[in-house]
C-alpha cells in the first residue's frame, strides 16, 4: 500500500509539530545553562525557522524513499 503525497504531508508536519514543542521547551531549559538569555517569543521564532526548513526535509525525504 502506498502513502499519498497528501497523507506524507500530513505526517511529516505531524513530526515537525511534536519537534517544534520540544524544541521550545528544550530552548527554554537549555539555553539559560549555556549562558543564552533569549525570551519566549525568540525561543519560538527561531524554532519556528527550523519547522519549516525541518517540514520540507521531511517531506521531500519521504517522497525520495517513496520513489526507491
Amino acid at each position: 500500500m502506498r502513502q499519498s503525497r497528501l497523507m506524507s504531508l500530513v505526517e511529516a508536519v505531524a513530526n515537525v509539530v511534536v519537534r517544534l514543542l520540544l524544541a521550545v521547551a528544550t530552548q527554554i531549559v537549555v539555553f539559560p545553562i549555556l549562558g543564552v538569555h533569549a525570551s519566549l517569543g525568540q525561543n519560538v521564532r527561531s524554532a519556528l525557522i527550523f519547522t519549516v526548513v525541518s517540514i520540507g526535509r521531511s517531506f521531500l525525504l519521504r517522497r525520495l524513499f517513496e520513489v526507491l
